[in-house]
């Protein structure tokens, strides 16, 4: 494969085209036939992209933003939550495959976020994903007093957006490093699964801030 390493911009803008030839129906399904499985399965994968997403089986991502085989390193979990195991995913991507972009994307009508906002019950682990969607359930009604239903649960995808960002800057060096030397980008965006449109939201308000957080590992 040619190892050719996209700035995040060209890797963002292949994100995008990608998803606007989804949306319209337009899809090009490229490096999905049998020779790219092939080529990837013997010289190796070297993804442009990393995606934190959801679980929700209405958001496959790489149908998406209409990309194939190697093409994205895609981590996903209920919630789209940055735990641990989920930042240690995509800091392998970072430092081990050369990505240069990392996008955290929620969606519409998410079921993990839902729960939480409503204060449907929840046992067993996923107890453990409630207590990292709850923050977010938190900000949600703090910044948008009386909001209820759909309202809150789409202020809350989108806040929960922005601490699984947070986290990645407050607990990744390596992240950290990556984009303070401009190799890498981590971006915001929001996935509408009735349009299937992706609404970008673009790098975090307060980046340069937790950039350079005292105190960080």
């Amino acid at each position: 494969m040619q190892n050719v390493k996209l700035s995040s911009q060209e890797a963002l803008e292949r994100l995008r085209e990608g998803n606007a030839r989804y949306a319209a129906g337009n899809e090009q399904r490229p490096n999905q036939d049998r020779q790219r499985r092939s080529l990837t399965a013997w010289q190796g994968q070297q993804p442009f992209a990393g995606v934190l997403a959801c679980s929700d089986s209405r958001v496959p991502v790489e149908l998406l933003f209409d990309r194939g085989i190697g093409d994205i390193f895609v981590v996903r979990v209920s919630g789209n939550v940055a735990g641990g195991t989920e930042m240690g995913s995509i800091e392998y991507a970072v430092e081990h495959l050369g990505i240069s972009l990392i996008a955290v994307l929620g969606h519409t009508r998410c079921a993990a976020v839902t729960a939480v906002a409503k204060g449907e019950g929840v046992s067993g682990n996923m107890n453990a994903l409630a207590e990292l969607i709850a923050p977010a359930v938190a900000k949600a009604k703090a910044d948008y007093p009386g909001a209820t239903g759909d309202l809150l649960v789409y202020e809350a995808v989108k806040a929960n957006v922005w601490i699984a960002v947070e986290k990645f800057f407050k607990s990744s060096a390596i992240i950290r490093r990556e984009v303070k030397s401009g190799g890498l980008a981590v971006i915001g965006a929001m996935y509408d699964i009735e349009s299937g449109q992706v609404d970008w939201m673009g790098v975090h308000p307060a980046e340069q801030r937790l950039l350079y957080m005292s105190g960080l590992k």
